[in-house]
């Protein structure tokens, strides 16, 4: 079953992120507006927001995942909003 955080503070309403073959999880610095999902089919999904402060939407992105691959596999899609609301969610 593929598992999903839901984006409840995203421009367009509930943005789906997959976590299924999640390869990395990037972002360039404490304060950068991006954060990277890359998968192992070299697609990746972006999400974009203010600036950070100290990682902080890096790092719900993180414990997010966690929380999500962790619970039951008949709960698909796991609410997170994120401390820095999103600005967009891009995937390519």
């Amino acid at each position: 079953m593929e598992k999903f955080l839901k984006i409840t503070n995203a421009p367009q309403t509930s943005q789906l992120i997959s976590l299924s073959r999640v390869k990395t999880v990037t972002t360039a610095s404490a304060t950068a507006t991006t954060v990277v999902l890359t998968y192992s089919d070299g697609t990746a999904t972006t999400v974009t927001t203010a600036n950070q402060v100290a990682f902080n939407v890096y790092d719900a992105i993180l414990d997010a995942m966690e929380q999500a691959l962790a619970t039951s596999w008949q709960k698909s899609m796991f609410p997170v909003a994120l401390p820095l609301a999103p600005t967009g969610i891009a995937n390519a």
